[in-house]
C-alpha cells in the first residue's frame, strides 16, 4: 500500500511536534540542521540513520561538512511529506540526543 502525502493541516500538526524542523520553501519537504561535537559524532549519527533508513526503504536527502549534517525529508513517490518522513525525523532527533 502506497503512503499518502500529508495534507496541509496534518503536516503542520506533525511539524509542530518536531523540534527544530521547518518547511522547505518551494518544496513539500521538511528540513533540519544538526550540529555535533565533531566529525565522528556526526558520522555516527549518519550511520545510525542510514541503517534505519535502509530498513524503512525511506532515504533522506542530506549533506555533511565536518560536524554539521543538513537533512531534507520528503517522500518522492507521494509528492511530499508523509508519515514516513515524520517517523524518520523523530528517529533522527533521538539519534542526535
Amino acid at each position: 500500500m502506497a503512503v499518502r502525502k500529508l495534507e496541509d493541516a496534518a503536516r503542520k500538526k506533525a511539524l509542530a511536534g518536531l523540534s527544530g524542523w521547518s518547511e522547505v520553501a518551494g518544496r513539500d519537504a521538511i528540513a533540519k540542521t544538526y550540529v555535533f561535537a565533531d566529525f565522528v559524532a556526526a558520522f555516527g549519527f549518519m550511520t545510525k540513520t542510514a541503517l534505519l533508513a535502509e530498513k524503512m526503504d525511506h532515504h533522506p536527502e542530506w549533506s555533511n561538512v565536518y560536524k554539521t549534517v543538513d537533512v531534507v525529508l520528503t517522500t518522492h513517490d507521494a509528492g511530499g511529506v508523509t508519515e514516513n518522513d515524520i517517523a524518520l525525523a523523530k528517529a533522527m532527533d533521538g539519534f542526535a540526543a
